[in-house]
């Protein structure tokens, strides 16, 4: 602290010495010059504080790593073990230290912005290691038993053979992984932290779906593991047996690591399986009220409480049913609205047919709303990502378990392009006319235009553009939803009808969420709150459920995220008037990044009065 300031202070009296025989303008140049002077060195220092603090936060996770398109460490695992976390606390720690040391009245208005954001960032992981435990790090929505294997087939390139040779290092290194997620279970289930009952068998036949079929049995059908390594070695540019060689030698890492290391998850989870209960909200944990709210707080960057959430829930639900009503009469339908609901859910000329041909007419119209977005965005954006985006069905092994649809970002190199994964197991959960609402929330303009581009920012630190906040992403992609029909697209009332199903189905998970955290409701009364309440079928209405159970308060982010921006556009408009530009709005809240609400809040007030300030 001394120092930054004995420096600051010297820099201004230097520039008060230079004074003494000029004339006040000169006097006044002189300090402009000096005060910038500083502003510009302490700007310099934090800038490369920034870039070392993110590297160092890069070499505790290679996989992070690989990701981002670095591929010096792609042959190791992230390391999951107590004393890894304990690493990982005392960087943010340290880095929170660090960052003390630099005056932000020195910085330029953009190095300000990521001095706050890089503490808060800090701050929220100090604050979340109280609930280092509070997590079900296997589950049907994510986990080691479904990530290990998905970014080998995702994220791990084989280009070359030293590609290979260290896809073959990481397959003998999962038997690693899978002892420190066992711990990690165990460590949990000693202190009453286990997934709720419905969990285990979806997550159990997932992991056993990675290690069915060669070499791990006398299948025909290849592993998805062995699948993948073959068909990506076979594109190498090297002889045959060569190309066996490396086969035979990810099959033997198969049978001695990722078997065994599978056996030992899949033994923790039947054990678990049977000390599980069917209580399914996190009321039920240790502090387990404080831990909800702190999981609102994380997700939604506000303080709203859970009775708080719950309201807006039901102000919105009916709010969305009022619009759909408008809908109904629209397209003649007569009969009460939990009608038209049904009608939706059931009538054949709403989905495709649950075939192959079916599933690829489905990706292809993804792909035509996309591109038909594409051509409309210029109107309404001047930031763009250059990086291309892809659609794609998620794959076989993990359909029974991974969400309906995601969005997966591209390589900071651009090796790898952007992804929109749709999950098509059933497409009667898939209805056609939720299709363009959802490639845009997936697609372009949302996710891909949001997270692409924020990796493409250049004058940004590195760490705003991979970090994440969800009520500014997943507020993003929600407010696109809508964007959409100030665009111009929406012609077919269905297809409307589809973006307020989607929206409707937010606003339902503010009421279902707080319902089984807070309110103690269980899972079927939230799943029935869900079928009365919207058009989407039983069957995806309990894996929505499912889904937020085991991932508290996260659900509850994107409908406060999106009511935010869409105040946020409207306070722009309402002020400016003709003066409001679209292009502008959309790159104030896009060009820093992700951001926290009430920062993005003030991003756009700076914006509205740089607009007025013009004239």
């Amino acid at each position: 602290m001394w120092m930054k300031n004995t420096v600051g202070a010297f820099a201004i009296l230097t520039a008060l010495a230079a004074c003494d025989n000029a004339t006040s303008d000169q006097k006044n140049q002189t300090l402009v010059e000096a005060t910038s002077a500083t502003e510009q060195s302490e700007t310099d220092r934090i800038n490369a504080f920034f870039a070392q603090a993110i590297k160092e936060r890069i070499a505790l996770s290679p996989q992070f790593a690989h990701r981002l398109g670095d591929k010096s460490r792609q042959d190791e695992w992230d390391d999951r073990s107590e004393a890894a976390t304990d690493a990982n606390l005392a960087l943010a720690k340290a880095h929170l230290a660090t960052l003390e040391t630099f005056d932000m009245r020195a910085l330029s208005p953009e190095r300000q912005l990521s001095y706050r954001l890089f503490k808060m960032l800090g701050e929220r992981t100090v604050n979340r290691d109280k609930w280092r435990y509070h997590t079900y790090p296997a589950n049907q929505m994510y986990g080691i038993h479904t990530g290990t294997a998905t970014f080998l087939i995702n994220v791990h390139r084989i280009g070359e053979v030293g590609d290979a040779e260290a896809y073959i290092k990481r397959l003998t290194g999962i038997k690693t992984v899978m002892d420190q997620a066992v711990t990690g279970l165990q460590t949990r289930a000693e202190k009453g932290i286990i997934a709720p009952k419905f969990v285990f068998p979806l997550v159990i036949t997932a992991a056993e779906n990675i290690i069915s079929g060669a070499p791990f049995d006398d299948s025909e059908t290849d592993s998805p593991l062995y699948a993948d390594f073959k068909k990506k070695v076979g594109k190498l540019d090297v002889s045959d047996a060569e190309k066996e060689a490396l086969i035979t030698s990810a099959k033997e890492a198969m049978l001695a690591s990722v078997k065994p290391g599978y056996d030992l998850l899949l033994a923790e989870l039947k054990r678990q399986e049977g000390l599980a209960t069917t209580d399914d909200g996190v009321w039920k944990l240790p502090d387990g009220e404080e831990f909800y709210q702190a999981q609102l707080k994380y997700h939604t960057t506000t303080n709203l409480t859970p009775e708080q959430i719950h309201q807006i829930g039901l102000d919105n639900v009916a709010r969305i049913h009022g619009q759909m009503k408008g809908i109904m009469a629209q397209v003649g339908f007569e009969g009460s609205l939990p009608e038209f609901f049904d009608f939706t859910r059931t009538g054949d000329q709403f989905f495709f047919p649950n075939t192959e041909e079916g599933k690829a007419d489905y990706l292809k119209l993804a792909e035509t709303y996309i591109a038909n977005v594409n051509k409309k965005a210029p109107e309404y954006f001047s930031l763009m990502p250059k990086a291309p985006l892809e659609v794609r069905a998620v794959e076989k092994f993990r359909e029974k378990s991974a969400g309906k649809a995601f969005y997966q970002r591209p390589s900071l190199d651009g090796s790898r392009p952007g992804y929109f994964y749709a999950n098509l197991r059933d497409m009667k959960i898939m209805p056609i006319y939720q299709l363009e609402a959802l490639a845009i929330h997936e697609g372009v303009p949302g996710h891909h235009f949001q997270i692409a581009l924020a990796q493409e920012l250049e004058g940004v630190p590195l760490f705003q553009k991979v970090t994440g906040f969800t009520a500014f992403s997943e507020g993003w992609g929600l407010y696109t939803e809508e964007l959409g029909k100030d665009m111009g697209f929406y012609k077919d009332p269905y297809s409307d009808f589809g973006r307020l199903a989607m929206e409707l189905w937010r606003a339902c998970r503010l009421v279902v969420d707080s319902g089984l955290h807070s309110k103690k409701w269980t899972r079927e009364q939230a799943i029935d709150y869900l079928v009365e309440n919207t058009p989407n079928p039983r069957g995806d209405s309990e894996a929505a459920i499912e889904r937020y159970i085991v991932m508290p308060g996260q659900a509850t982010a994107y409908l406060v995220g999106k009511l935010k921006i869409m105040e946020l556009r409207g306070k722009a408009m309402e002020q400016l008037g003709d003066k409001f530009d679209w292009r502008g709005f959309h790159q104030t809240v896009l060009e820093n990044g992700f951001v926290p609400l009430n920062i993005l809040e003030e991003n756009v007030d700076k914006w509205i009065a740089s607009v007025k300030a013009q004239g």
